[in-house]
C-alpha cells in the first residue's frame, strides 16, 4: 500500500490467481481519518443491543395459575399467615422484578454512525489490511471452491470480511455458506463487522459502489462537495407567501387564513399559531390583505376600556 501527497491511499488489484492487475485508490476522508474509540464503542454498543429479541419473560404472582384461594385461616393456627400461595417465597410462586419484554434498540445518529465506520475502515487500512480483488468467481457458475482459493491467494488471514456489489450474485452465492467469510454488501457495511474481521476485501466493484455511496450521502454527514444536488427555488403563492410546512429561509411571518391575521416571531402567540402561509415581512403580509395579531388585539382592548 503506498500513500500519494494528497494522502489518498493506493491499494493493489488483484486477481483470483493472487496476481497485480491494477491499483485502486482508498479516498482519505473514508480509510485515512482518525479512530474515535469511544464513538465507535458507542456505535457498535447500540448495533449489539437492537440485536437482541428482549422476548425474555417471568411470571409475576398475579400471572401465575392457582393462589386464588387463601391457603388457611388468618388466625388460630399458629403459623404466619399467609393470602396465596402463589407469592414471591413460596415455591412455584411469582417472581419479583424479574426480566420483563422490551425492546433495546438506542438512537444512533446517522453522522456518528458514519464516523465509527470511518474510523474502523481508516484502522484497518493504515494496517494494510484492506485488500481489493478484480473477482472472485469468473463465470455465471457458482463455485465455493473457487472463491476460497481466490482469497486464499488474496490474504492468509482466516477471518475475512468480504464486499461486493449488489449484482454479483454469482460470488454471493459462492460465499454465503463458507465458515470464516462474512458477507456484506457494500451499502450494509458497518464499524461492527469491520472490526470482527481480520481483513477487509472489497471487489472493484464493490469499493467503487460504496466510494461512489459515500460521496452522494456527503451532505447528510457534512460535506459540501460539488456532487451535492442543489436545492429548487421555493414556490410562492401570487401574495407572494409560501404555502408549506419548511419554509424557506427568511421567512418567519406566520399568517392565518381564518382569521386573516399574521403573527411576527415578537408575538407572543407565535409559538401557539399554526402557520397556513409564510411572509418574509410584515410589509408583505399586509400587502397580502393580513392584519398585525398584536395590533389588532390592542384595538379592541381598546375599545373595551371605553
Amino acid at each position: 500500500m503506498t500513500t500519494t501527497s494528497n494522502e489518498t491511499r493506493t491499494v493493489d488489484v488483484l486477481d483470483a490467481q493472487g496476481a497485480k492487475s491494477g491499483s485502486a485508490e482508498l479516498p482519505a476522508e473514508l480509510f485515512d481519518v482518525t479512530a474515535n474509540i469511544p464513538l465507535i464503542h458507542q456505535v457498535v454498543t447500540a448495533q449489539l443491543a437492537a440485536a437482541r429479541q428482549g422476548t425474555h419473560s417471568t411470571k409475576t404472582r398475579g400471572d401465575v395459575r392457582g393462589g386464588g384461594t387463601k391457603p388457611y385461616r388468618q388466625k388460630g393456627t399458629g403459623r404466619a399467615r399467609q393470602g396465596s400461595i402463589r407469592a414471591p417465597h413460596y415455591t412455584g410462586g411469582g417472581i419479583v422484578g424479574g426480566p420483563q419484554p422490551h425492546g433495546y434498540a438506542q438512537r444512533t445518529p446517522k453522522k456518528m454512525i458514519a464516523a465509527a465506520l470511518r474510523g474502523a475502515l481508516s484502522d484497518r487500512a493504515r494496517d494494510g489490511r484492506v485488500r481489493v480483488v478484480s473477482e472472485l468467481v469468473a463465470g455465471e457458475t457458482p463455485s465455493t471452491k473457487a472463491a476460497l482459493a481466490a482469497l486464499g491467494a488474496v490474504t492468509t488471514a482466516t477471518k475475512l470480511l468480504v464486499v461486493l456489489a449488489r449484482d454479483e450474485d454469482v460470488a454471493w452465492l459462492s460465499l454465503r455458506n463458507a465458515p470464516t467469510v462474512h458477507v456484506l454488501i457494500a451499502d450494509q457495511l458497518n464499524a461492527y463487522d469491520v472490526l470482527c474481521a481480520d481483513e477487509v476485501v472489497f471487489t472493484s466493484a464493490a469499493l467503487e459502489a460504496f466510494v461512489s455511496g459515500r460521496g452522494a450521502s456527503g451532505a447528510a454527514t457534512g460535506s459540501t462537495g460539488s456532487g451535492a444536488k442543489p436545492k429548487a427555488m421555493p414556490t410562492l403563492g401570487a401574495d407572494g407567501g409560501y404555502r408549506g410546512d419548511e419554509p424557506p429561509a427568511g421567512f418567519e411571518i406566520k399568517g392565518n387564513e381564518d382569521s386573516m391575521k399574521f403573527h411576527a416571531p415578537s408575538s407572543p402567540w407565535y409559538g401557539s399559531t399554526k402557520a397556513e402561509v409564510w411572509f418574509d415581512t410584515a410589509e408583505a403580509a399586509e400587502a397580502a390583505g393580513f392584519t398585525n395579531a398584536e395590533h389588532a388585539h390592542d384595538d379592541e382592548k381598546g375599545e373595551d376600556d371605553k
